[in-house]
């Protein structure tokens, strides 16, 4: 009897499971729709649990709005910390604003700088993060967490096997990000684990308009569109 019930219970997963690629189609549709009008823009990460006033926050606000100042528009993660000051700088330049929303524990509500019509809604991370890489003309990491980090090396791994053509990926914060790039050097690099022209894939900076030149610079001599 208890093996029928759990061979009754593994199909009804499956079941379940078939289903889901429904519901995860929709959130592709909905986001490729979306994101495809929009034109160029820069994703900003960073931590959920910085506040404002904050000098990493304030930065970030500085980066967006010179970011924004430029002719790009702004994604973000849709939520507190460094995604609102995203927003919020991208908005205070009249730019285009973007929210990728998903319900997390530190994450409860999107922030109120996002453009109306450019707030989008997630269950799924993986589909989220499709929508931050292809509609992506650069990365700004700012200081963060996990998440963060997920995004920066989700980004290098794909560019690194060439699975998406090479865009900027910028870390905001020497103090703070010195540490990682000094082990990806000192370990990574001196085990053979990543090839020495890894490293040019990450530039390293503290302000603003060291962004902004590193996109420019980069995007001198190449078309704007979206990846893969």
């Amino acid at each position: 009897m208890r093996k029928e019930q759990h061979i009754k219970g593994w199909n009804e997963i499956k079941t379940n499971d078939s289903w889901a690629i429904f519901k995860i189609m929709g959130e592709f549709v909905n986001g490729f729709e979306k994101m495809s009008a929009i034109g160029p823009c820069v994703s900003i990460f960073g931590s959920a649990r910085v506040k404002p006033g904050q000098p990493y926050y304030d930065l970030a606000v500085k980066v967006a709005q010179r970011v924004a100042e430029a002719g790009y528009g702004i994604i973000t993660g849709g939520g507190p910390g460094i995604m609102e000051a995203g927003n919020k700088g991208a908005s205070l330049a009249g730019g285009i604003s973007v929210g990728l929303n998903i319900d997390l524990p530190f994450e409860q509500h999107d922030n109120p700088f996002i453009d109306n019509d450019k707030s989008l809604d997630f269950d799924y991370f993986f589909v989220r993060k499709v929508m931050f890489v292809k509609y992506s003309q650069g990365f700004v990491v700012m200081p963060g967490g996990f998440g963060t980090l997920d995004e920066f090396f989700e980004a290098l791994t794909l560019i690194q096997t060439n699975k998406i053509h090479k865009f900027p990926i910028i870390l905001v914060g020497t103090e703070f990000w010195k540490g990682l790039i000094d082990w990806i050097k000192n370990t990574l690099l001196e085990q053979g684990n990543i090839s020495p022209k890894d490293l040019d894939l990450i530039k390293l900076v503290d302000t603003e308009d060291e962004v902004v030149n590193i996109i420019d610079d980069f995007y001198k001599k190449r078309n704007l569109s979206p990846n893969f």
